[in-house]
């Protein structure tokens, strides 16, 4: 099979230089092609000069429809409204769409599932591996003990994330309502300030830092009278989430429609 044509979608961002640099490392892919915004200074630049490896021929561009008529799949780490838009363009062309965009509400999950029936979309709070086996052990071990053990989930970042919580804490939290058989929703605690009152039995809190660069750091805890389990992954490179992306765009390749995640890319 030929080398999958990538395009990558906010390609002068942090995550997109990072998944011009990883796609140089992986084989079975060749990136063809990067959008910005209309009006980034970024428009023209080519994305291997400005991801620092080099001219690769590939300019930045701000016209995603010319773009995704022309390629396999899209990497797309951008920002829920794009993301919507990005998604209906992939399902148009049949194509791959690997999502690591956070902070997607009810209204925007649904647009997305409507494209899952023609694109192939794989998305995640989180690309890494370890972070989904933590979710994995997350969900076994909220299944295991009950509520007489409190469940909280802390997250850091760096100081220029824009949503609170990440992606990856709602990821966990999630997991961890799903072990409890609750629905987070009905469970959940964002915010603590003032005079709250004892804490509910059964809810499932967050806890957000932001500060410096983190990469991003996450624990779920299980606190219990006398007791208290804490699970931890730390991110300290975060070009193990471009490795995951991309490899999730491999993955997808052939697999038809669908809304997908990484559990499904890594068979568990």
């Amino acid at each position: 099979m030929s080398e999958m044509k990538l395009a990558i979608m906010g390609a002068a961002g942090r995550m997109g230089q990072e998944l011009m640099r990883a796609a140089q490392c992986i084989d079975g892919c060749t990136i063809t092609g990067a959008i910005e915004p209309k009006g980034s200074k970024s428009i023209g630049q080519d994305i291997g000069v400005l991801a620092g490896i080099g001219a690769t021929g590939v300019l930045i561009t701000d016209d995603p429809l010319e773009m995704v008529a022309k390629v396999d799949g899209i990497l797309d780490f951008t920002i829920p409204k794009a993301t919507v838009e990005f998604a209906g363009l992939a399902a148009n062309a049949r194509i791959v769409h690997v999502i690591g965009t956070t902070g997607l509400n009810e209204a925007e999950m649904a647009k997305l599932g409507a494209a899952a029936r023609h694109a192939t979309i794989v998305k995640a709070g989180n690309m890494s591996l370890g972070v989904n086996l933590l979710t994995a052990v997350t969900r076994k071990v909220a299944e295991a003990l009950d509520e007489d053990f409190d469940i909280e989930v802390l997250e850091m970042h760096h100081r220029h994330k824009i949503d609170a919580p990440s992606g990856t804490a709602l990821m966990l939290g999630q997991a961890a309502a799903e072990g409890r058989k609750i629905k987070l929703a009905d469970r959940s605690v964002r915010v603590r300030d003032g005079h709250t009152g004892a804490r509910n039995r059964g809810d499932i809190g967050f806890a957000t830092l932001r500060g410096g660069n983190v990469v991003g750091e996450h624990s779920v805890v299980f606190a219990a009278d006398g007791e208290r389990i804490v699970i931890t992954h730390i991110a300290t490179d975060r070009g193990i989430f471009a490795r995951g992306a991309i490899k999730a765009a491999l993955w997808g390749r052939g697999k038809g429609p669908g809304l997908f995640s990484m559990a499904d890319v890594l068979g568990m």
